[in-house]
C-alpha cells in the first residue's frame, strides 16, 4: 500500500468518518500507547482517555465550587441590603434620614467613608449638613450620569464633604433622582485606589441610589 502524501490529517479525517473501524480492528485499541499528560510514562489509549476525563471532571468541580462561592457573596449581599433598607424604613423621623442611610450603609458594606448633599429640600430641611449648598457643577454634574460613577478620585467637590479627603484614592458617585430629576449625590470614597474602578459593575450600585432616592425625596421641597 503506497502511504506516500498521506498526511496525520488525512488519516483523523478518515478515522472520524469511519466510526466502525475500531470496532473492526478493536486490537489497535490495547496497543496504541501515547504519553501521560502528568509525566513521560508511557500510557494506553484507555487510560489516557480516562486521565482526560479525570482533568475535565476536576475543572467542572473548579467552576461548581466557583459558582457556590459567588452565590454564597450574593446571598451575603442581599442580606446587608435588605438590612440597610430595613434600616430606611423603620426611620420616622425624615431629617434624620440622611445620617442613617450614610450611617447603616457604611456599616452593612465596610465602606471607609461616604456622605451626601441634597438640593430643593423643603424649607423644613434647610440648614442641615446635608443641604449645605454645592456648586452647579455638582447639579449639573449629578444630572449627567447615566449610571454612578467609578474610579479614582480626581478632584471632584463631593470628595470635600467626606470626614477625611485627603486619604481617598477612588470613589463612587452615585445620583439620587426623583421622577423630576436628581436632587442629590451620594459619594463612597476608599483609600484603596482599586475599591471602586472604572471596569467595575454598577447594577449594585444603581439599586442603592434608587433605594436611597426613594426614601430621601421625602425631604424635597
Amino acid at each position: 500500500m503506497n502511504l506516500q502524501g498521506i498526511t496525520e490529517n488525512d488519516i483523523a479525517e478518515y478515522l472520524a468518518n469511519t466510526p466502525g473501524f475500531f470496532e473492526r480492528h478493536a486490537e489497535l485499541l490495547s496497543s496504541v500507547q501515547l504519553t501521560s499528560p502528568h509525566g513521560q510514562r508511557a500510557v494506553s489509549l484507555q487510560e489516557r482517555q480516562m486521565e482526560m476525563l479525570r482533568d475535565r471532571i476536576k475543572g467542572l468541580e473548579m467552576r461548581i465550587v466557583e459558582m457556590i462561592r459567588h452565590s454564597q457573596e450574593n446571598v451575603g449581599i442581599a442580606e446587608r441590603l435588605h438590612r440597610w433598607t430595613r434600616a430606611l424604613l423603620v426611620t420616622a423621623d425624615a431629617a434624620a434620614l440622611p445620617a442613617v442611610l450614610v450611617d447603616e450603609l457604611q456599616h452593612q458594606f465596610m465602606i471607609p467613608q461616604a456622605a451626601l448633599r441634597l438640593w430643593n429640600v423643603a424649607p423644613a430641611h434647610e440648614g442641615q449638613r446635608f443641604s449645605e449648598a454645592v456648586s452647579e457643577d455638582v447639579k449639573s454634574f449629578a444630572d449627567s450620569l447615566s449610571q454612578p460613577y467609578c474610579g479614582v478620585n480626581a478632584g471632584f467637590e463631593a470628595v470635600g464633604w467626606l470626614p477625611e479627603p485627603s486619604a481617598i484614592a477612588s470613589v463612587a458617585l452615585i445620583p439620587l433622582r426623583t421622577a423630576g430629576g436628581s436632587f442629590g449625590l451620594l459619594i463612597l470614597g476608599s483609600p484603596d485606589p482599586t475599591r471602586y474602578s472604572a471596569d467595575m459593575g454598577t447594577e449594585f450600585l444603581v439599586r442603592i441610589g434608587d433605594t436611597a432616592g426613594a426614601a430621601l425625596s421625602r425631604l424635597t421641597a
